[in-house]
Formats: C-alpha cells, structure tokens, sequence
C-alpha cells in the first residue's frame, strides 16, 4: 500500500470523529437524553471493539495491566460525558473549537508532569490555535448569544481528552492497540454507567430509535477511528499524522452546517483555517527539513 493511501486512512480517521456531534445533536433533537446518547455511544463502541479484538493476537496481561488499563479510559469517558453535555447548549460547531483546545493544554500537562519545555515552534503554534480559536468562536461578532454552561462543559471536556493523550502516550504495556482500545473503552463505559445509569437498558429507548444513535456514535467515534489510525499512523508518522487527523475539525463544521443547518459565518471560518494551520505549522516544518535532507543525500 502506497504512503498516500496510508495517509488518506488517518484523514478519513479524523473525519470520522468529526461527525459524532452531529449525530449526537440529532439525538438530543429526538428527544433523547446526555445519559441515553453517551452510555448507548460507549456501549455500542466497546461492543464492537471487542467484536474485532477477538480476531487480533492477544498478550496474556496481568490484573494490574488490565486495570490501568481499564483505569486509562476514565478520561474517555469524562471526555464523553462534557462533550456531549456541552452539545445540550451550544453549537456543535463550537463545540468541536472548544474541545481542540487539547493541543495546547497537553502540551502544559506535558510541561507540568515531565518538566519537558515546550519548543519554540510550539509556542508558536500554541498562539496561532489561541487566535483562531477566538476569530472561529465568534466572540468577536455582535448578536451571537454565548452559554457560559456550555463553554465550561467544553473545557471541560478538552482538558480531560489532553490527560486522555497523556496517559495513552505514558502507558507502555505490550499490547496489540485495538485490545488496548476494547479495554480502555471498557473502562469508560464503566465509569459513564456509574455517573449515568444506564436505563436505556431496560427502559425501551433503544427500541424507540436510540439503538441508531448509538450505533452511529459508536462506529464513527469508538470504532472507525482507532482501526485506521492504527493501520495508518505507524507508516505516516506522528507528525503528518497530527496534521491530518485535525480533518475532525472543519468535517464537524460541515457536517454541522449541511446536517444541522447552524450558522457559520465567513470569519469563523478564517479561524478555522487559521486554527489547522497552527497545528500543522511545527509538523510542517519538520516534515520540510526531513524532505530536504533526504533530497540532499
């Protein structure tokens, strides 16, 4: 398989993750509740997971690495929780602005537990995503109406995605990744039924049409992306790698405007762009210094 074939897997992976909002908003639209759509979301995801997982060579662990583990997906889960409860009050397009503020807030959990200095360029890029985040929000727009319970629950849910990162890249146990992913899922499910009984259970929801949503959230948030990101990461590179899984972003914006028919205005999409070039600005750069040294070889 060609590396441009590689790469169009971990853009799709991106992608797939940015149309979850929607499809949770479309939930919440039918009626259903945070607890219905984010259990059903988690449940149906470890399901599947564990589906494929049975197909993949298994390390034989021991309890304590199965539960840190188990324990690793509790940010998942909390990031499930404040995102979809940040969707309740604001724009899905919003949404997904708040929540990819984990790029700068991982790099100060890096700093906090690891004592490792940010990098010039990361500095850098931290301001660019800073500064188009403000153009995209629409702060800056008179007569946009803001819930201040809204953009806390997105915060929220951004710095408890940024301490998913860090415990998923400080987690070494051998582990075939989409195993790691069915126990780490299982854990989130775990920890979103103990915050949220799961009623949809028992209740009959499922039936009324939660049993959609929660397929659809599911394979486009649980399972889709950890297969091709799998498959692609390791042959892009970390670095790319980042660059084109931010597809997430204006894929949410899209799917948002044509799916849900919210307003974006032509200077929330400047920071939009503004926002993905922040994050590929210090890739960039690595990825052109890497080129040209193998070209002068």
């Amino acid at each position: 398989m060609k590396i441009l074939n590689y790469a169009l897997l971990v853009f799709l992976g991106g992608c797939s993750y940015g149309v979850v909002s929607t499809f949770v908003k479309l939930g919440y639209s039918e009626g259903f509740r945070l607890s219905e759509v984010t259990g059903s979301q988690y449940f149906f995801g470890a399901i599947m997971l564990w589906a494929i997982a049975i197909f993949v060579p298994k390390d034989r662990l021991k309890c304590k690495q199965w539960l840190t583990l188990a324990i690793g997906g509790i940010p998942m889960g909390l990031t499930g929780i404040f995102y979809n409860q940040a969707l309740g009050y604001i724009n899905a397009s919003f949404a997904i602005i708040l929540l990819l503020q984990f790029t700068w807030i991982s790099m100060v959990l890096q700093y906090v537990f690891t004592k490792e200095a940010p990098s010039r360029k990361s500095f850098i890029s931290t301001i660019i995503i800073l500064v188009g985040s403000v153009l995209a929000s629409g702060f800056l727009q008179t007569g946009i109406i803001f819930s201040f319970a809204g953009i806390s629950w997105g915060i929220l849910a951004a710095f408890s995605f940024a301490f998913f990162i860090f415990i998923s890249g400080n987690t070494n146990i051998p582990v075939h990744p989409i195993y790691k992913s069915a126990i780490m899922t299982t854990g989130a499910s775990l920890l979103i039924f103990i915050c949220l009984p799961p009623l949809f259970l028992i209740n009959g929801t499922l039936t009324d049409g939660l049993f959609m949503y929660g397929l659809l959230t599911g394979f486009f948030g649980s399972l889709v992306p950890p297969l091709l990101f799998n498959i692609g990461m390791p042959k892009v590179g970390g670095s790319l790698g980042t660059i084109l899984s931010a597809s997430e972003l204006p894929t949410a914006v899209i799917m948002s405007t044509l799916v849900l028919h919210e307003a974006v205005t032509f200077l929330q999409w400047v920071g939009v762009v503004i926002i993905l070039g922040g994050i590929a600005y210090p890739n960039f750069q690595g990825h052109k210094t890497t080129y040209l040294i193998k070209k002068n070889e």
